[in-house]
């Protein structure tokens, strides 16, 4: 499809009814977002598992650099697609445009059926864990929590942008706030641990790689801000300002925070501690700051669920209105400001995985794993959507385009290449798994077919 026809269908997308979005939310919003998703509970237990990986402090501060760094370069793609094809489908349009529907298709039925729904119920669950342990509700409490900030949070988005954006903006301030509380208290209240050897086991050789995934699990999630890109003011020229921001304040509240377990704990203290922040906070402030960790853990894991719920519903609205038969996902509702009917669809099945998890707590962890292959899989795919939009589409305006091209899109698609490599290899059979619901979703798609030419393949 010549770039012209491409800038044309990104004014005039199909409609399958109602109203699209509008420009609503405002930098701010947006950044709050990017913080909410990523700043999930991952900051309160990965470092631990960093920490038994290296072999000194100035590694560990280096990988988290590295972390941020690798964040940073996919941002920079980011904006390009971004500022040039401003869409609520975020990664599904780039596929789309880049690939054609069908393999748009199996994106959107990954993200509604595993990545987008599990990281919903999974943070639920998290959340769900630490208000049982603040206020216990019996042996299913953990279960009814999660049930019910699933069920809250999809009526929230349900009601309006505006109490989406709302809740999360004040969800990510005390968010930070709790992380703002661990760095104080291990920096300036905890007495400063006695040095000790580093932790045995740790090498820079083939532990680096396990180490990189779980720093990079840790920054995860950034790449969600696009599926609001549309309803961005100021038009997709601010998406940039977005990232670099949000990226920004995320890299310097790590670096902050593992300086902060470093000087209370120490390398080896870190490695061996199950909760390196709860241990912090224990030090500085006895049993009332262990009360306050697990609240902040609470926090933490909900404001990342409600940013999730925000913009996966965005690529099933997406999703509807490319497909007919589904055409019901792709109605947006012109006075709330929401996809409505893709909130719901997308709730009813995190509900249903909450459930599943309820019975089958193993089960339910393996959705993590099985979840980790397809993610990078595509995330990488997106990467090479750069260059092939850069070549099919040379004449689309954009607004941001990225520094040292190709050097800076290669290297971002080197990095997910390894990441899809190190999941693969740390997941075993549950990547069978993640391939058996994508396998599921080539069989639906016989069943479906795109509305527009460009999707064919």
């Amino acid at each position: 499809m010549r770039g012209a026809d491409l800038e044309s269908d990104s004014r005039t997308a199909g409609r399958v009814g109602g109203d699209e979005p509008h420009p609503l939310l405002r930098t701010r919003d947006a950044v709050a977002i990017t913080i909410g998703i990523v700043l999930g509970a991952g900051i309160f237990r990965t470092p631990s598992l960093v920490a038994g990986g290296v072999t000194s402090e100035a590694m560990l501060m280096a990988v988290w650099a590295a972390g941020g760094l690798v964040a940073l370069i996919g941002a920079l793609c980011y904006a390009e697609l971004a500022s040039a094809f401003p869409h609520a489908g975020g990664d599904y349009t780039y596929l789309r445009r880049a690939f054609g529907g069908r393999l748009a298709f199996l994106y959107a039925w990954a993200r509604l059926t595993v990545i987008q729904t599990g990281s919903v119920a999974i943070l639920c669950f998290v959340f769900g864990d630490y208000m049982a342990d603040l206020l216990p509700l019996g042996a299913n409490g953990s279960a009814i929590y999660a049930a019910l900030a699933v069920i809250g949070l999809t009526a929230l988005n349900w009601l309006g942008v505006r109490q989406g954006t709302f809740a999360q903006n004040m969800l990510t301030l005390l968010e930070v706030a709790g992380l703002a509380a661990v760095i104080v208290a291990g920096l300036a209240l905890a007495p400063a641990a006695t040095p000790a050897p580093a932790p045995a086991g740790g090498a820079p050789g083939g532990a680096l790689g396990l180490v990189m995934v779980f720093v990079l699990l840790t920054y995860g999630g950034w790449n969600e801000t696009v599926y609001v890109s549309a309803e961005l003011r100021g038009g997709p020229r601010r998406m940039l300002r977005v990232l670099l921001l949000g990226l920004g304040a995320i890299t310097g509240l790590y670096l902050l925070v593992n300086l902060a377990y470093m000087r209370a704990l120490g390398l080896a203290g870190m490695a061996a501690s199950e909760a390196v922040a709860a241990e912090v906070m224990r030090r500085a402030a006895g049993g009332a700051g262990a009360v306050l960790i697990t609240a902040a853990v609470a926090v933490a894991a909900l404001t990342s669920a409600n940013a999730t719920v925000i913009t996966g519903a965005r690529s099933t609205f997406a999703l509807g209105r490319d497909m007919p038969q589904l055409g019901f996902l792709g109605r947006w509702n012109g006075t709330t400001g929401t996809p409505g009917n893709a909130l719901l669809v997308q709730g009813g099945m995190a509900l249903l995985l909450v459930i599943a998890g309820a019975f089958a707590r193993d089960g339910f962890q393996m959705a993590v794993e099985y979840s980790a292959p397809v993610f990078w899989f595509f995330f990488l795919l997106v990467g090479i959507a750069l260059f092939v939009l850069r070549r099919r589409a040379p004449d689309v305006p954009r607004p941001f385009r990225v520094p040292l091209y190709p050097l800076t899109p290669l290297l971002f698609c080197a990095a997910n290449a390894w990441l899809l490599w190190s999941s693969l290899a740390y997941t075993g059979w549950g990547a069978l798994v993640g391939a058996g619901v994508l396998a599921a979703g080539v069989i639906l798609l016989l069943f479906l077919s795109p509305t527009s030419k460009e999707a064919a393949p």
